[in-house]
């Protein structure tokens, strides 16, 4: 039996988020790596139906949007940062997989499984920035790397997991790395 698609910010039936709520949505300011929406207020309910509920459907408008910061022909392959292997046999997934792949295909370029997560550390839910930068989840790369990569996580706080993500492929032999989060903290 298929449910029809629901907003999760207003439940109404159609498109996640609907139009009338995408359009309030909280954009996230600039910082060192850009992302598409705040991490406030409905901006954070839409990451955590995608994070907590299941919510997949919201992939295709995140990852529409965050391909609209990077544009065409600005990378070669798009990769993510993965999440610990305890949280995705909980979830069933990965988020940041399933926005890397809803990212890659506006852009028209592959994805690829180009980190493994080489730490349990946890999550970084909850702790202060120093903690944060002292606890970075850490990287292997899986294979050798070539080209313009485009790394992608769900949310944005200190920067710490994008930039140990950015070390790594860079080291794996990445010409360039470029960063996008769907939401950032404020």
């Amino acid at each position: 039996m298929l449910l029809p698609t629901r907003c999760p910010l207003c439940a109404r039936p159609g498109p996640a988020p609907c139009l009338t709520c995408a359009r309030q949505l909280p954009p996230a300011r600039a910082g060192p790596y850009p992302a598409v929406l705040a991490y406030a207020g409905d901006g954070r309910r839409l990451v955590h139906a995608l994070k907590f509920r299941n919510g997949r459907t919201v992939a295709k408008a995140l990852g529409g949007a965050m391909a609209r910061l990077v544009g065409p022909g600005e990378v070669d392959v798009v990769t993510w940062a993965p999440t610990t292997t305890r949280r995705r046999r909980a979830r069933g997934y990965d988020q940041a997989e399933v926005l890397a792949r809803a990212t890659a295909r506006p852009l028209g370029v592959p994805v690829r499984a180009l980190l493994r997560r080489a730490d349990q550390a946890g999550s970084q839910t909850g702790r202060g920035r120093s903690e944060r930068l002292a606890l970075a989840p850490s990287f292997v790369a899986t294979r050798p790397v070539r080209g313009r990569v485009l790394v992608v996580d769900d949310v944005v706080t200190t920067g710490a997991t994008l930039h140990a993500a950015s070390m790594v492929l860079l080291a794996a032999g990445a010409t360039a790395v470029r960063a996008v989060a769907a939401a950032a903290t404020p």
